[in-house]
């Protein structure tokens, strides 16, 4: 039996279900395998993504990220027993799967998470558009990272894997197998990378702030240039200065893009568009555009993992957005700042953006929808009735004035 529980994004709750067979509707995952008695077995909470570089049938080259498992589904995740390990398999989309292997090690009483392995149905024209090969691609890494038993593994850090054009990203990964007595253990022990974190420090420092402390003002960031090319010409246009504000373990950091030192690249299909950044710091800074009604575009999903000065990484993504709608056809614009809120702990303001990631005809932007902030039509009504207003306050106070002194009554020789 498998229980797996969804965690969309921090303050919205939890749903439990328990299937034989379940749906995940959410980037962040988190599974309970239990054996014949109903006791947990194997646990296992986990947010990952995978970018594939692919070839095109005209001989240029793709990048697609996945990061969408609402069609997930565990069919063969077992407890293991005296002929099998304890695995725990993914399967979601049309033809792919995931697959991770554990060992036991009586001798030095430890498990270990043995190797991962991620196949990808190439031959899915709706996720690789053009693909020149056709079929299931599997890709396998050896992980090897040996656990004390009755300690739960736990990894906050970005960890990448990367092989055959397949780059796996995983994060907030919490993972015990050969679970005792039915009860997830209390003791950690943490991955290499957050091992080695003492002191949380901002990438980009100024002064260090208090563990509470609101960060001082930054000025505000230069505006690039971004666009993405497919085999028709380009596809997809960006104007934007970016300022990211993010909070690590209660440390606020505010971070300004600088265009001149951010490559980009992306893609370009029907119903989707990505746009992505980085650099030296960043690992990567996705925007995901998506089609909605067959007549509008907006912004769907963020992705963000970057490195701290420590070597910790801080990653978040939620693929639930609903900012900067405008119709097909158009391009939307809001030249004053704006915030994207992509999680509790991280986002994104926004300056002289413009952007338009379909329809983009002889690589210019088309007509632009203005962001309501942008609208200043609506301040002359406001200044108009204000003044009005202010008149009228004039003209009763000197009424009020002028009727006190014509009933002042007579005077005093």
């Amino acid at each position: 039996m498998v229980c797996f529980r969804l965690s969309p994004v921090p303050g919205s709750g939890l749903v439990l279900l328990c299937l034989v067979l379940g749906a995940v509707s959410s980037y962040a995952l988190e599974l309970n395998v239990t054996d014949s008695e109903k006791a947990i077995c194997l646990y296992a909470k986990w947010q990952m993504n995978f970018t594939i570089h692919y070839e095109t049938t005209s001989k240029t080259y793709k990048t697609v990220t996945i990061s969408d498992f609402s069609t997930a589904t565990y069919n063969g995740s077992i407890c293991g027993d005296d002929q099998n390990n304890p695995k725990v398999v993914m399967q979601f989309g049309s033809g792919f799967s995931w697959t991770v292997n554990f060992m036991k090690e009586e001798s030095t009483y430890t498990y270990s998470i043995d190797d991962i392995s991620f196949s990808y149905n190439i031959s899915d024209n709706t996720t690789f558009p053009d693909a020149k090969d056709k079929g299931i691609l599997t890709v396998r890494e050896s992980v090897g990272i040996r656990i004390p038993l009755n300690n739960i593994f736990r990894c906050d850090s970005l960890l990448t894997l990367e092989e055959n054009d397949v780059v796996q990203h995983y994060w907030d990964v919490h993972v015990q197998a050969f679970v005792q007595n039915g009860t997830v253990s209390t003791k950690e022990f943490l991955c290499e990378k957050d091992r080695t974190v003492t002191t949380v420090v901002p990438f980009v420092p100024t002064t260090a702030p208090s563990p509470t402390a609101t960060p001082a003002p930054r000025e505000k960031p230069e505006v690039g240039s971004y666009s993405v090319n497919n085999s028709n010409g380009t596809c997809l246009l960006a104007t934007m200065g970016l300022q990211l504000n993010f909070t690590h373990n209660k440390v606020v950091s505010v971070i300004n893009i600088n265009p001149n030192t951010t490559d980009f690249t992306g893609s370009c299909q029907p119903q989707t568009a990505l746009l992505r950044l980085n650099g030296s710091n960043i690992k990567y800074l996705d925007f995901v555009f998506a089609v909605k009604n067959e007549n509008r575009f907006y912004l769907k999903e963020v992705n963000v993992s970057m490195y701290l000065v420590n070597g910790s990484a801080f990653s978040i993504a939620n693929n639930n957005l609903s900012y900067w709608d405008a119709p097909l056809g158009s391009s939307y614009m809001c030249n004053k700042e704006q915030t994207v809120s992509v999680s509790g702990a991280f986002q994104i303001n926004t300056f002289e953006l413009r952007v338009q990631p379909f329809n983009v005809m002889e690589g210019k932007y088309s007509t632009a929808q203005e962001c309501s902030l942008d609208d200043d039509t609506i301040l002359i009504p406001i200044i108009v009735g204000a003044g009005l207003s202010g008149l009228i306050i004039v003209i009763v106070i000197a009424y009020l004035i002028g009727r006190r002194k014509s009933y002042a009554g007579y005077q005093t020789l």
